[in-house]
């Protein structure tokens, strides 16, 4: 008699992975899937309610290891925000590469229009909640409706950056995607930036101090 399967969440994934690369699509059940991978139907569903939502796991797994791997180094807390933005990137895109495989399997039909695919769902809800995490020096708004909008339009803003950074990463085809290394250190580094506002906070604190003093200039 065979033994059955030890089955754990990773372990589904591995197979389900390991099964669309070898099939190029989804298997047709979770029996099918069961029965080749010599395990109990009735497990998957401990975890999994249908292979949509493994699917979007495996997206989130990526982005779960890739923080895992930050928070192990001891200097990574003493980083300010733009250097673990970019440190995030760089660690999350290695993940990907080391799986470029799968990636390309589950995003290249959707890369023209990932901002609304199901599958990075899971990822997205994590990626906001670690954007939250970092510091932007931004204006002060008292008014909380709309300082809301404002922390949300960042945050947005910085999905918008991580597909549009996926989908040039699924067409580079630089040795090492060095390229896609140079995308996320240029794109990072200007998102900061523009959202740079001492220069402003100086220009106003300059005109307060010109109206205060009532100085008048004729060039």
């Amino acid at each position: 008699m065979v033994k059955k399967s030890i089955i754990t969440e990773s372990r589904l994934i591995e197979f389900y992975m390991d099964y669309v690369l070898k099939h190029n699509k989804q298997p047709a059940s979770v029996y099918i899937f069961s029965k080749e991978n010599n395990f109990d139907e009735a497990l998957f569903y401990n975890f999994y309610a249908n292979f949509n939502a493994v699917e979007k796991s495996i997206f989130n797994e990526f982005f779960k290891n890739t923080l895992q791997i930050l928070t192990k180094n001891d200097d990574y807390e003493t980083y300010d925000s733009r250097t673990k933005l970019l440190s995030f990137y760089y660690t999350f895109f290695e993940n990907l590469t080391a799986n470029r495989s799968y990636v390309v399997y589950a995003l290249n039909k959707h890369k023209n229009s990932l901002k609304n695919l199901s599958a990075l769902q899971e990822l997205k809800k994590s990626f906001l909640a670690f954007i939250d995490t970092l510091e932007f020096e931004t204006f002060k708004i008292e008014q909380e409706t709309i300082a809301k909008m404002q922390e949300m339009g960042i945050k947005e803003s910085y999905w918008i950056q991580l597909l549009l950074t996926l989908k040039f990463w699924l067409d580079d085809s630089s040795a090492g995607f060095e390229k896609t290394d140079i995308f996320i250190e240029k794109s990072v580094n200007t998102s900061f930036d523009l959202m740079d506002i001492k220069p402003l906070k100086s220009a106003i604190d300059f005109g307060k101090f010109l109206l205060k003093e009532k100085m008048n200039f004729k060039v």
